[in-house]
């Protein structure tokens, strides 16, 4: 009896084929399936066929078509599987030395604007020449820097989340210390009697919207009552930040490498000197083989030893 020979059905539904894969992260990134075509040098039509086949293959729907088009959830691994396997080529082909000599290699990594505004672009000056790397920064809150890394837009994000995004690794990096802070005129004016009181009532600083800091600072003054005042202005750059505070506009949370300077000179007071507030940051990237991000990495990681708190 003939045995009939397997069949190749199963691998060849499993597998995601680059042209496809390809392809769909040139339609996220230029936004509709015409530009996608002229950025691949093909037809609308072979773009919407490629994504089809790709979708069907798959069983999900990975784009959301609106202007500009938005990738689903399960859209958004495949463009993050895209961006690595990108990735990897350009690594591959600079070690087989098929690269132009003139050549860069560009990381991308989100970072909050507190950390860019300290320490981290003196991490980025300690990555080697020889490595010709140019970085693309995205500016982002720490709390949300992950999503941009789960979406598959960065490389290496500093986040506030000890939670590793899937297929990134994660470490901590240390803690980024912040000090209530306000000018002597501000507090003379708005900050007579219990502090937690006075907080909830004079004007403050935030970075924008989801700032909890300054307000997570009141509710633990006030043993989880209201948080600060509703009188509140949103600056959001961490130089803006500070001088708007020194300035005497409202009181905020000041990292403490920004805020000793102006403390010592009498720009600034301290106003709660026995309740730092710590926050730790961690960096996560694609886990990936890769002497870009091994080269960022070493030098991230040894500044931050130096500049945060263990």
């Amino acid at each position: 009896m003939k045995v009939p020979a397997k069949t190749p059905l199963r691998t060849e539904l499993t597998e995601l084929p680059l042209d496809q894969v390809r392809t769909l992260l040139a339609v996220v990134d230029e936004g509709t399936f015409d530009a996608a075509a002229a950025a691949l040098h093909v037809t609308p039509s072979a773009v919407s066929q490629r994504v089809k086949a790709l979708e069907q293959r798959t069983g999900r729907v990975l784009l959301v078509r609106t202007k500009p088009v938005r990738p689903t959830e399960s859209g958004t691994v495949i463009v993050r599987f895209a961006r690595q396997l990108a990735r990897l080529e350009r690594d591959a082909r600079t070690e087989l030395g098929m690269n132009d000599a003139g050549d860069t290699t560009r990381v991308s990594i989100a970072v909050n604007a507190d950390s860019l505004a300290t320490w981290f672009l003196t991490a980025l000056t300690r990555v080697p020449d020889e490595s010709r790397l140019c970085f693309e920064l995205r500016r982002e809150d720490e709390s949300r820097t992950a999503t941009l890394l789960r979406e598959g837009l960065v490389m290496a994000a500093v986040t506030s989340s000890p939670d590793p995004v899937a297929g990134c690794s994660v470490r901590s990096l240390g803690r980024m210390r912040y000090l209530a802070a306000a000018s002597p005129e501000f507090a003379e004016r708005h900050l007579g009697g219990p502090l937690g009181d006075a907080l909830a009532r004079a004007p403050v600083m935030t970075f924008d919207r989801s700032d909890d800091l300054q307000d997570a600072f009141v509710r633990a003054l006030r043993r989880g009552r209201t948080g600060a005042s509703p009188l509140r202005h949103h600056i959001p750059t961490s130089e803006g930040f500070l001088a708007a505070v020194t300035a005497g506009l409202g009181w905020g949370m000041i990292p403490e490498v920004q805020a000793e300077p102006l403390l010592k000179t009498g720009r600034l007071v301290q106003l709660a000197p026995r309740r730092p507030v710590d926050v730790p940051v961690y960096w996560q990237q694609w886990k990936l083989d890769s002497p870009a991000l091994a080269a960022v990495t070493e030098a991230v990681t040894a500044t931050a030893a130096q500049a945060l708190r263990a």
